[in-house]
């Protein structure tokens, strides 16, 4: 951030949110390049943020002075007293912390002004979400070197924020590379970061390009050979960037033109109306053009200063009943926002006419990628398949929304879904018929005799295809969902034939371009069958017979909208330029969907005569397709919302819907993350945990934790009570982080994804707690990194360890050391080749009192004496490559400086290890049996036996309602059990803690059994995850105490309540 321009820009621009809009270049990921430009090979973009990426703060001084009555120019005078030695270049070094530095420079405002001034909120404001928003301009400059190959980096002059962390107000992720001056100690112009720039990103000068808004910060990177760029308004900046790359860096708005003479619109009353609404203060003249895709409602890109804007708005003229509803567009994409299902971001409504002549709204704009051409040119099969992949899964993300939790429960009627849209697209159809075509005709009268029984109600989208999806620029993410105009409550498999309409079409195909003339296998698309397979399995339902019939009501309806859109045409309203194709069109689709609707009678006519076939399963871990994806995800609409963070603290959340907004948007992260990344790797997991290879740690395994620690999902698990000022972890309470940890127990492998896995989550927690400075800095930040494992060696063959105070095994001080000797085994995870530390129990005092015999001391893996004598298998399951070791210590030496807390405090670490782990195992169990339960109802509705469906016979029915109220009932305990240690502490809650395990691990045994017992003996492989569930459930009945310990706990507290 520049001192001397800090504050001089002229007018405050408050950057807004890039919105969505559709980008239909494909490009292939991953490429890299160099851009030359007059002989030079540019590589790398370094950016300064302040006055360059985000709003210089020059109008928030000006203004905020202003409204406090602060002397103009105090503010800018204040920063720059003392110079280099002064209160906000120590600041910007690290060298002081925010409360310091406030206070000198409110002192030295308060001197200048002699008056007290409010410097708190000043830096309040500055740093707030409402000013710090990067520039939509930059961040598409961005996206645009990045899709170039070029490396980005941002070279900041920052400070300390009071929660710790550094002030960047960026996506992270848009940067290879970031240098921030209160990290390095070191600050602009000073040479030395510049050079620490380069290195990191491994460029010569020469080869970089650096934009800054201060002339001293641009003179010493010209003086180091970097090319430089003065930003004194970010739209110039880019041109001048633009001619030093070679290529653009603002979107030639893809598929726009000049606004249509039937379709335009009365520009300065729309001017005047954002200007008003939005706050919209700078100059400039409004630019309006017209998109020439959406066949139905006109859209308009906008830009007005520095606001890019997408306005979507009714066509002009008479319209058809009920159509073109943006009312609804508008309420359904901001309910959904809510519920993590990515749309576009909505800024306002405006349902007077007068503005521009019909209702609209406004949303914002971002660059993204639409792929318009289905077969996706350009991408490689895995990239096809992974696009399709992230397609079907957002659809059920879509189709799994808690219809009342967002507040969408009236946005249509429960049941009756296809009958009432055969109705209407049948009254539309009508309304704009311009001639008889037969097929229609026999349609009408075929559908309504054909109509299925609608299982599930949820939201529907009503126009899902790949087209409305716009996809990240450099990976197979979908950013958001677009065009919402036909949605409503109802038959979610009318979306999933819907989404499928291209594999029937032509690639000829105008409007719908399709590619059922192509090799879908050597593209690398799913099937219609894959597809559809696809999507139940994560949904967790059976398979269909009547296909046919939805791909007949389909294809129907497409007829019915192109009828609309060629009778719009002939009256100059469609907002399409080449709507007039469409009448042509129109009798091709309707012969389709007939074509489907004899397919549909033809498959009745079959079963006639015939019973109930039995119906093959497709919920396997099969080694060609993905693993079944995570249940559906539970909600509870009565919890109300919680409005602040650490709201669970003040209150009992037993509902993931219920935590405060940035834990709920955690908690959607995490389970978005599982879904995308974790759920469908498993089955090739389980192949490496059955190769020669399993004693080494899983690349696949590695790879995802890089990106969970991309993605913010890392060290989730330290409680808020360990960890205050947020240092090293998430600063979660208990309750927050229990939900989280369920999400985490639907697959095995998940918990070390996000470094949140037994023992090192134990042993992180120790150190933290009880760490000195130098052990921390040695073994906690390592394993906080995920660059080391560890282990906690407690348990003995020769004495039973349940009781803590029979260990054996010696510690005795020896010439400046301590001697180890000791037999024990069960030691989770010593055989990773990663493991490094030993966090080892022993008695130092065997004559001290009971309870202040042990001591824990920290032992490295390469001392001499460690043996591993073997492997011990849980049920046959090796846990590789952790592993569970026996291991003898025979004369190990351990520096003093090893020994935690001290000599005699090894019972009290054990006990205060063990809190929180207890909540992190008892919610992993439940996960375990979510997912079970998940599996098992899948698996009942789609098998017959003895005549009839298993999920008719008794016994079934009676072991899912039996696991749905055990798995509530422990889930409810669980969390009050963390409830109490949040708001009264590990030590109040001992009770709850007995009891939950005592409850979970059971409750878990018996979900899970009831599983594998519907599955019969495919239960028992390594087809499902059903056989591992139990084993670990089973055999954490011995892991964190045995039952026995955690009943005679209860029942002695009780008595102590209750004598």
């Amino acid at each position: 951030m520049a001192v001397r321009r800090l504050f001089q820009s002229s007018c405050l621009q408050w950057a807004l949110r890039a919105a969505f809009l559709k980008h239909v270049r494909c490009r292939t990921w991953g490429t890299y390049q160099r851009t030359h430009h007059g002989g030079r090979a540019y590589r790398a973009v370094i950016f300064d943020m302040g006055g360059v990426l985000i709003p210089s703060p020059g109008r928030v001084a000006a203004e905020w002075e202003v409204q406090n009555h602060i002397p103009s120019g105090t503010v800018s005078r204040a920063l720059l007293e003392g110079g280099e030695n002064g209160p906000w270049m120590r600041f910007m070094r690290g060298e002081i912390t925010m409360e310091n530095f406030l206070q000198e420079f409110g002192r030295l405002c308060s001197e200048m002004t002699q008056t007290s001034v409010p410097v708190d909120s000043f830096f309040s404001l500055l740093t707030s979400e409402r000013v710090a928003k990067q520039f939509p301009v930059m961040t598409e400059a961005i996206t645009h070197i990045r899709a170039k190959g070029l490396q980005t980096a941002v070279l900041s002059n920052n400070f300390y924020l009071p929660n710790g962390k550094s002030f960047l107000p960026l996506d992270r992720k848009q940067f290879d590379v970031i240098v921030e001056s209160c990290l390095e100690g070191v600050c602009k112009p000073d040479p030395r970061i510049y050079k620490l720039c380069l290195e990191r990103l491994g460029l010569q000068p020469s080869e970089s390009i650096f934009l800054d808004d201060l002339g001293p910060n641009l003179k010493t990177a010209t003086s180091l050979g970097i090319r430089t760029i003065k930003v004194n308004d970010p739209e110039t900046a880019i041109k001048e960037l633009e001619a030093l790359l070679g290529f653009t860096l603002r979107v030639g708005i893809p598929n726009i033109r000049p606004v249509r003479k039937t379709m335009e619109i009365p520009q300065d009353s729309l001017e005047k109306y954002l200007r008003d609404s939005l706050g919209i203060q700078a100059t400039g003249s409004l630019e309006l053009l017209q998109f020439d895709h959406g066949q139905s409602n006109p859209t308009y890109y906008i830009r007005l200063a520095n606001r890019q804007l997408v306005l979507r708005k009714k066509p002009p003229g008479i319209l058809l009943p009920f159509a073109h509803a943006i009312e609804r567009e508008f309420r359904i994409m901001k309910a959904l926002a809510n519920a993590g299902v990515p749309v576009p971001k909505v800024l306002d409504l405006c349902e007077d006419s007068s503005v521009i002549g019909t209702p609209f709204y406004l949303m914002e704009y971002c660059p993204g990628l639409i792929y318009k051409d289905p077969s996706l040119p350009g991408l490689e099969p895995s990239q096809r398949r992974a696009t399709y992949t992230a397609m079907n899964r957002v659809l059920c993300k879509i189709h799994r929304v808690d219809l009342q939790a967002v507040g969408l429960g009236d946005y249509g009627k429960q049941g009756g879904y296809i009958p009432r849209q055969v109705q209407t697209w049948l009254k539309q159809y009508r309304a704009s018929e311009t001639g008889t075509i037969p097929a229609m005709e026999r349609l009408i009268e075929w559908l309504p005799l054909h109509l299925p029984s609608q299982q599930r109600t949820t939201v529907v989208h009503g126009d899902f295809r790949l087209d409305n999806l716009l996809f990240h620029p450099e990976k197979p993410e979908v950013l958001a969902v677009l065009d919402w105009e036909l949605s409503t409550l109802g038959d979610p498999l009318a979306d999933v034939a819907h989404s499928c309409l291209a594999h029937y079409l032509p690639s000829s195909f105008p409007i719908l371009r399709g590619f059922v003339d192509c090799d879908l296998t050597q593209l690398g698309i799913p099937t219609v069958e894959e597809y559809f397979r696809m999507y139940c399995l994560h949904m967790g339902i059976p398979p269909i017979k009547n296909w046919n019939f939805y791909m007949a009501f389909s294809f129907f309806r497409v007829a019915a909208i192109l009828q609309g859109v060629y009778k719009r045409s002939l009256t100059g309203q469609a907002s399409s330029a080449n709507a007039e194709q469409t009448g042509k069109l129109t009798e091709l689709i309707a012969n389709l969907a007939w074509d489907f609707a004899v397919k549909e009678g033809f498959r009745i006519f079959k079963e006639i005569p015939a019973t109930k076939p039995h119906t093959r399963s497709h919920h396997t871990w099969s080694r060609s397709q993905a693993p079944l994806s995570p249940p559906g995800t539970r909600s509870y609409s009565s919890v109300p919302e919680a409005s602040t963070a650490g709201a669970s603290k003040e209150a009992l959340v037993i509902s993931p819907e219920g935590l405060s907004p940035p834990v709920r948007e955690l908690y959607h992260r995490l389970q978005h993350f599982m879904e995308q990344h974790v759920f469908p790797v498993e089955s090739e997991l389980q192949g490496h945990q059955a190769s020669a290879d399993r004693w080494n740690p899983s690349p696949l395994i590695e790879d995802l934790k890089e990106k969970a620690k991309a993605e913010g999902l890392w060290n989730l698990f330290l409680p808020l009570e360990s960890d205050p000022e947020k240092k090293y972890g998430a600063g979660l309470t208990n309750v927050e982080y229990a939900h989280l940890c369920e999400l985490m127990g639907m697959s095995l492998c998940a918990p070390e994804i996000f470094n949140c896995s037994a023992p090192d989550t134990g042993n992180m927690e120790l150190l933290v707690r009880y760490g000195t400075e130098e052990q921390k800095a040695r073994w906690l930040h390592p394993l906080l990194e995920g660059k080391i494992r560890s282990c906690f060696a407690m348990t003995e063959p020769q004495v039973a360890s349940s009781d803590a105070t029979n260990i054996e095994a010696s510690i005795q001080e020896e010439d400046g050391f301590y001697v180890i000797n000791g037999h024990k085994w069960w030691i989770t995870g010593i055989l990773d080749p990663r493991c490094q530390l030993c966090m080892f129990m022993g008695k130092t005092d065997p004559l001290a009192p009971r309870h202040q015999q042990q001591s824990v001391l920290l032992v490295p893996m390469d001392s001499p004496g460690i043996n591993i004598i073997r492997s011990l298998t849980v049920f046959g399951l090796e846990d590789v490559p952790g592993g569970h070791g026996e291991v003898r210590f025979e004369h190990v030496r351990v520096p003093k400086e090893n020994m935690v807390l001290g000599p005699g405090r090894g019972f009290e670490i054990a006990q205060g290890r063990l809190g929180p782990g207890r909540i992190h195992h008892c919610m992993r169990l439940i996960g375990f049996s979510e997912r079970a339960l998940a599996l098992m109802k899948a698996r009942v509705k789609s098998r017959v036996a003895f005549g009839k469906p298993l999920v008719e016979q008794g016994t079934v029915l009676a072991d899912i309602a039996q696991s749905r109220v055990e798995i509530e009932q422990a889930r409810l305990l669980v969390l009050k059990a963390a409830h109490l240690m949040d708001v009264q502490g590990n030590k109040a809650a001992a009770l709850d803690i007995a009891m939950i395990k005592m409850v979970a691990p059971s409750m878990a045994y018996r979900v899970i059994d009831r599983a594998i017992q519907a599955f019969g003996a495919a239960g028992l492989s390594s087809d499902y995850p059903l056989a591992q569930f139990l084993a670990w459930a089973r055999a954490l009945r011995f892991a964190d105490g045995p039952d026995e310990v955690h009943q005679a706990t209860v029942a002695k507290l009780e008595l102590k309540r209750h004598p």
